[in-house]
């Protein structure tokens, strides 16, 4: 059964760095894409970065492209993302997701396609 287990969140202050991580198990992850979003308070969930089963594929959010950085580690089952120069309004629930596509494929699914999620680990922003 496919289980995604995110880790990594905590209180950081704006300008600062963190890395959150999400272990992946039950299935082949050369088979997935995998996608980061957050939720704050109030809003809508949002995409904010996705890899593709490859690792050779990205896509960002607007407002984190030159911040954050996904990867992967298929090796380790375990999805990344690095979150750099991080601001108040990064302040949300993070949560990691998978979509299965071709192997090893380019294919970055849409936000709205990744149908597996882990349970969210929180990240605040705040000095």
């Amino acid at each position: 059964q496919l289980q995604l287990v995110e880790s990594g969140g905590g209180l950081v202050q704006p300008g600062g760095s963190l890395r959150l991580s999400c272990a992946a198990s039950g299935f082949t992850l050369g088979y997935y894409a995998f996608g980061w979003f957050r939720q704050a308070p109030g809003e809508e969930r949002e995409g904010v970065a996705c890899i593709s089963s490859s690792g050779s594929s990205t896509n960002y959010a607007d407002s984190v492209k030159g911040r954050f950085t996904i990867s992967r580690d298929n090796a380790k089952n375990t999805v990344y993302l690095q979150m750099n120069s991080v601001k108040a309004e990064d302040t949300a629930v993070y949560y990691c997701a998978a979509k299965r596509t071709p192997y090893y494929s380019t294919i970055l699914p849409r936000w709205a396609d990744f149908s597996s999620w882990g349970q969210g680990t929180q990240v605040t922003v705040s000095s």
